[in-house]
C-alpha cells in the first residue's frame, strides 16, 4: 500500500476556462503565427529553434491553452513577439487611458475613496 502523500488527485479530463483566456490565448497564438510567417519560417524551423515538436508549434498558434506557458512565452521570445511593454511612455500612455475609462464607469462602479470612520 501506498503513502497517502503519494497518491494524487486525477487530473481533470477537460478543464474549463473562461472566454477571456482563451481569447487571449488565441491572440497570443495568432500574433506568433503572424511573426512566424512574417520571418518567412516554417513551422519546422521555427519547432527546431525552440527545441519542440512541430505540432506542438500548430497547437500554440492554434491557441491551444493546454499548451506549457514556459514554451509559449520562450517562443513569442525567439520571435520578438513583445508581451508586456517595458517602455516608460508606453505605460504612462495605458495608464492615461485606462483614468479615462474609469471616468465613464458609473460612481457606484469605482472605489471610495471616502475614509472610514470605524471607531466606535
Amino acid at each position: 500500500m501506498l503513502p497517502l502523500w503519494t497518491k494524487t488527485m486525477p487530473k481533470p479530463a477537460v478543464r474549463a476556462y473562461s472566454r477571456y483566456s482563451q481569447d487571449a490565448v488565441a491572440l497570443l497564438g495568432q500574433m506568433i503565427r503572424e511573426t512566424r510567417l512574417e520571418r518567412k519560417l516554417t513551422a519546422a524551423q521555427m519547432a527546431e529553434r525552440a527545441g519542440i515538436s512541430r505540432g506542438l508549434i500548430q497547437r500554440i498558434e492554434q491557441g491551444d491553452p493546454g499548451c506549457t506557458i514556459g514554451v509559449v512565452f520562450e517562443v513569442a521570445a525567439i520571435l520578438g513577439v513583445k508581451l508586456f511593454d517595458a517602455d516608460p511612455h508606453a505605460l504612462a500612455t495605458r495608464k492615461a487611458a485606462q483614468e479615462r475609462i474609469v471616468a465613464l464607469l458609473p460612481k457606484k462602479v469605482r472605489s471610495s475613496t471616502r475614509a472610514v470612520k470605524d471607531d466606535f
